[in-house]
């Protein structure tokens, strides 16, 4: 049986990549050798599997008219013999670059390395030849070769040309596609087509002189090629050490994954340095499934994919041992890190929210709403976008009729709650005491409770949740309104809300593809800009500091009894995170786990203090109890209630729950293969944490 280690990244098809700035002398191969050698070292430390240096570094990019020279073409072949035989105890790629004389032309190469031999190579495509760029002065373009492979330093019939892909054999996920500079930055870069014919992974080698503005433009060149080919794009330029007779060089390293930065270099380090970052491959292969149009494109440019070669190697990496993540992982992926990106976020969603219930106001003709406020988050967040559609449509916010309605376990610190944000939102307020028609519908089933029995059971939790929902769409009928639903994203996940005549329905949702740790962000924003006065932004912060409950089940003896919903379904910061990547990607619940441990097992990878439960840590053995728990509802026993929802705007790219938006699934399947593979989820962190 293979070894198996749950907490090494790469058994969950991540992979770490470097990319290398050596600090270079012009035309001294030797020298610049040994920094590569060095900081290739510094990349097998690290259990990366790829390193990338820029373009021409082993000679150095700035030689101009030194390239004719046999001297200096001679020491960069020897200085390239030098790495090859350093590489053969390097378990990992090397990509330099090489200016490489093939049958009386030269051409501005990357090379690629792997424990001793040469895999291929590749030329420039696109010489630039304009302002400060003169290369086809010294180079030929890679269209000029006639050969298909090469022999170079005793290895014979070495892959030579533009068309390679280079797959890894244990990894097959992994498939590499290389271009040099100038390559990137024409119409159609040939990375494009490679990316068409399977390449996942799209390296640049680049030299990139600097100007004012162009780093700008670099990320968005490298942004928008690995958004567009759904890959992974690293790009290493040349830094400190080329000639400075007309030109300077920052040194820009970058690395992106599907248009989202993940590592970048310092610019102008008189130092070398080293960058890294891991790709998830399982992201890649997800989107390009998923987004049917990339696999259209194949169609139009054929020809062109179907020169592409793929070249299998085998690099065998050690699995048993403990290697963890490095890469900065949201705790909350529904919610940016970065304080503006955040707001921004907020307000974004704020707006989609408003802008849909403006719309079905409008369209329907309706001006009133009716709502039921609990004092809870879901329905307070409900309540003020309520608020801010009566202001856009420029009517009074007494068109909102808001209810309250205490049943048999309602608080009064929530009912309190309740009525403190409709007063002083400027709603109209409807004061329902749904108990005496429950009782009356226990007495007309016979439900023991009728008869003084405390008995709590699904039916008493749901008779109290399905009044609520009948009174207002009675309500809505006769103050000729619509209902607006409350229910979140996450009780949708988790099929935690009372079907049909219950939370579950409504004439409209705003909510409902909203998950809870987003709309207490939101409700968080909203108080803080006191984006409707601060008598709201008090009450809300009230709501904040309350646990998410139903408040169904009563205490004892008359006791107030606030009953958790997290403590039944789950923590909603582990549940949300569960629902972002088995929704979003529709990754294995061992990965989904993986990635939940290296987010959430250590309480100082939060990063904001201030929002409560972020300090927090799970175990594996938690996670994997609430993982469970999520799959087992998410797939088997609650996508019957997914399937009828009402209308509601989809928010964001996490993914909603509507069948007729997102996401489309049978009300009848079985969550046993999720269940199978949750089962390799270990339940200890110790014996795997002592392999490090």
């Amino acid at each position: 049986m293979e070894r198996y280690n749950f907490f090494n990244f790469y058994n969950h098809n991540f992979v770490r990549v470097a990319i290398a700035i050596p600090v270079g002398k012009v035309a001294d191969p030797f020298y610049n050798i040994e920094q590569i050698i060095e900081l290739s070292k510094k990349a097998v430390q690290k259990k990366s599997m790829l390193v990338v240096f820029p373009e021409l570094s082993i000679s150095s990019y700035s030689c101009e008219d030194l390239f004719h020279q046999s001297a200096l073409l001679d020491s960069s072949l020897k200085a390239l013999s030098k790495l090859l035989e350093a590489s053969v105890s390097f378990p990992m790629l090397l990509l330099v670059g090489l200016p490489l004389q093939v049958n009386q032309l030269l051409f501005n190469c990357a090379v690629l390395l792997c424990q001793g031999k040469i895999l291929g190579i590749i030329p420039k495509s696109y010489l630039p030849n304009y302002r400060e760029f003169y290369e086809p002065r010294q180079f030929s373009q890679a269209s000029f070769a006639t050969e298909k492979s090469i022999d170079l330093l005793g290895q014979s019939e070495i892959p030579f040309g533009t068309n390679l892909i280079f797959q890894w054999e244990e990894q097959p996920l992994f498939k590499m596609a290389i271009e040099i500079c100038e390559d990137l930055w024409v119409p159609l870069p040939p990375s494009s087509f490679a990316a068409l014919a399977g390449a996942t992974i799209l390296v640049n080698l680049s030299a990139s002189n600097v100007t004012i503005g162009k780093s700008d433009y670099r990320k968005l060149l490298v942004a928008s090629q690995s958004g567009r080919c759904i890959a992974a794009y690293l790009y290493s330029a040349a830094g400190f050490g080329e000639s400075t007779t007309d030109l300077a060089w920052d040194g820009e390293g970058l690395i992106y994954e599907n248009g989202t930065k993940l590592a970048e270099t310092q610019r102008f380090s008189y130092e070398s340095q080293i960058i890294f970052a891991e790709i998830d491959l399982d992201r890649l292969q997800a989107d390009r499934m998923r987004q049917n149009s990339f696999g259209q494109t194949k169609l139009e440019f054929r020809n062109k994919i179907e020169a592409f070669k793929t070249l299998s190697f085998s690099l065998v990496r050690e699995k048993d041992s403990s290697l963890f993540l490095e890469r900065e992982l949201e705790r909350f992926p529904y919610v940016p890190t970065d304080p503006l990106t955040r707001d921004q976020r907020c307000q974004e969603v704020f707006s989609i929210q408003t802008q849909g219930l403006v719309q079905r106001l409008r369209a329907t003709g309706i001006s009133k709403v009716v709502i039921g406020v609990s004092g809870g988050l879901d329905s307070a967040h409900a309540l003020i976008i309520c608020a801010k559609a009566m202001d856009i449509l420029r009517l009074p916010r007494k068109n909102i009729v808001a209810c309250t309605m205490p049943g048999f376990a309602t608080t009064n610190k929530t009912l309190e709650q309740a009525r403190k944000l409709i007063e002083a939102i400027g709603s109209e307020e409807y004061f329902i005491d749904i108990r005496p028609s429950c009782m009356q519908l226990f007495k007309d089933i016979g439900h023991p409770f009728a008869q003084g029995q405390k008995l709590y059971d699904i039916t008493f939790e749901n008779v109290q949740a399905g009044e609520r929902t009948n009174h207002l769409f009675r309500l809505a009928n006769l103050v000729k309104g619509l209902v607006v639903g409350t229910s979140d994203l996450s009780e949708l996940a988790l099929g935690w809300s009372t079907y049909g005549v219950g939370d579950h329905m409504a004439h409209y949702h705003v909510n409902a593809s909203v998950p809870k740790t987003l709309i207490k962000f939101l409700v968080r924003w909203v108080s803080k800009k006191e984006e409707l006065g601060q008598k709201v932004s008090i009450v809300l912060n009230e709501v904040l500091d309350t646990i998410v409950s139903p408040e169904l089940i009563p205490g004892e003896d008359g006791q107030e009894f606030l009953q958790s919903s997290e403590k039944e379904i789950g923590p909603y910061n582990l549940q949300d995170f569960h629902l972002y990547y088995t929704l979003r990607y529709g990754y294995l619940p061992t990965k989904t786990a993986f990635l939940a441990w290296t987010a959430w097992h250590d309480q100082n990878r939060g990063h904001w203090p201030e929002i409560e439960g972020n300090k927090e840590a799970y175990r594996i053995d938690q996670i994997k109890h609430w993982l469970r728990v999520f799959l087992d509802r998410f797939f088997r026993m609650s996508q019957f209630k997914r399937s009828c929802i009402a209308n509601a705007p989809k928010v964001g790219s996490g993914g909603s729950l509507s069948p007729r938006s997102d996401y489309r699934a049978p009300s009848d399947s079985s969550s046993l293969p999720w269940l199978k593979d949750w089962e390799r989820i270990p339940d200890s962190e110790e014996s795997f944490l002592s392999k490090l």
